[in-house]
């Protein structure tokens, strides 16, 4: 194993001899890490914890903590992180709550940029991008391929839909629809379909068509929200990706962002 000498691990922690830790990092008790971690330096990750292969952490990011809930008294929930993620500079991601369901949950080729801020219990799918100071309250669920933008809080509870994009200093107090584009110069309103973002994810030109139809039901016509998803759950041939959109507005506990 390739540690530093001045790198502290606890002799309880799974740490493969394919990691490289360097200086200054410190890895406690109850913390298992998964073959060819990178931590640059000065990084703490503490248990219970479960950190997958090939993830990079960057100086003073701080993986694992407890959370910054007045509840919490000290219970050993958890932190699990999937593969081949970056967590870069100031990074600061906590473990779950016991009222939360006791668990925190990265999946994998996550990117998550400098300052960024994951509170206790939230659920992140693979491949989202957290831009600069992203900041994501409790219980927060970003879905597959979202992207979050540099500056932007997100409010607890809030679940951000899978190939969406959220413009930079947009405050999220509601639900984010999937595949959509939303931005604070926008007066936070969904303003159109992430057409260029779904191109990118190899979207067909034809499903990109049933969901942009959808959206003009959804977004630009004079049903109200009931109205609309009762005429796009009345259209044969709908296809997969507008069942989960109309799911996705269904099943909204604070409303979503028109």
């Amino acid at each position: 194993m390739n540690v530093h000498p001045t790198a502290v691990i606890d002799p309880s922690a799974k740490v493969p001899p394919s990691c490289k830790i360097g200086p200054y990092c410190v890895i406690g008790p109850n913390v298992e890490v998964g073959d060819d971690c990178e931590l640059i330096s000065h990084v703490v990750i503490e248990g219970p914890s479960k950190i997958g292969a090939s993830n990079k952490f960057f100086p003073f990011s701080s993986i694992g903590l407890g959370p910054q809930d007045l509840s919490y008294q000290g219970e050993a929930t958890r932190l699990e992180i999937g593969d081949h993620n970056t967590i870069r500079e100031f990074v600061t991601i906590n473990r779950g709550t016991v009222k939360g369901g006791g668990l925190t949950k990265l999946g994998s080729h996550i990117l998550i940029m400098a300052y960024t801020h994951i509170a206790h219990d939230c659920l992140i799918g693979d491949h989202v991008i957290m831009a600069n100071a992203a900041t994501l309250g409790g219980h927060v669920i970003v879905e597959e391929w979202a992207t979050v933008g540099a500056l932007c809080p997100v409010h607890h509870f809030v679940r951000i839909g899978a190939y969406s994009f959220i413009g930079g200093g947009t405050t999220i107090t509601r639900d984010v629809l999937p595949f959509s584009k939303t931005a604070a110069e926008r007066g936070t309103h969904a303003y159109g379909l992430n057409s260029v973002g779904l191109e990118r994810r190899g979207f067909t030109k034809e499903r990109i068509r049933k969901i942009h139809h959808a959206y003009k039901v959804l977004l630009a016509s004079k049903l109200n929200t009931s109205q609309a998803l009762e005429k796009l759950k009345s259209e044969p041939d709908r296809g997969e990706d507008v069942n989960a959109l109309i799911k996705f507005v269904e099943s909204s506990d604070r409303g979503v962002i028109k």
